[in-house]
């Protein structure tokens, strides 16, 4: 599969695979900022993508930043039709500022295949198991 990429301004860094065999590709942030604690802040990437119909760019956190720093991402879904820039939501969960630096990955693009229901409106759902058994019906184990 190829994904077209348009760099939006020079010192952007095109997505790439850290690894042989990685699902995501790194993105880059293009700005420098420190985050305080609890702050959010969008990150511009300086790229727009081209992601083919029946697939979508899904953004996720780098493990790193999460587990060392506290960071989580916000938001993250990249549809077939869109062309604009990818911006990172980042949130500080930490009790530290943590800087980000120009050139500094800081999220990975998995391109998934979607696939579309077709809703229907009823009025009764088939019996199941679980039934509306909801966060926590599993039990602690």
């Amino acid at each position: 599969m190829q994904i077209k990429v348009k760099r939006l301004m020079k010192k952007a860094i095109l997505p790439n695979y850290a690894h042989p065999g990685d699902a995501g590709l790194d993105l880059y942030s293009i700005e420098e900022k420190i985050l305080k604690p609890g702050e959010r802040y969008t990150f511009r990437t300086g790229l727009a993508v081209e992601i083919p119909e029946k697939f979508v760019g899904l953004i996720w956190e780098r493990s790193g930043l999460a587990t060392r720093e506290g960071l989580i991402l916000l938001g993250g879904v990249i549809d077939s039709g869109y062309r604009g820039e990818i911006r990172i939501v980042l949130w500080n969960l930490s009790k530290k500022g943590v800087k980000i630096s120009q050139s500094e990955r800081i999220a990975q693009l998995l391109i998934q295949p979607i696939v579309q229901a077709r809703i229907k409106e009823v009025n009764n759902l088939s019996v199941s198991q679980r039934g509306q058994k909801g966060f926590g019906s599993t039990g602690k184990k």
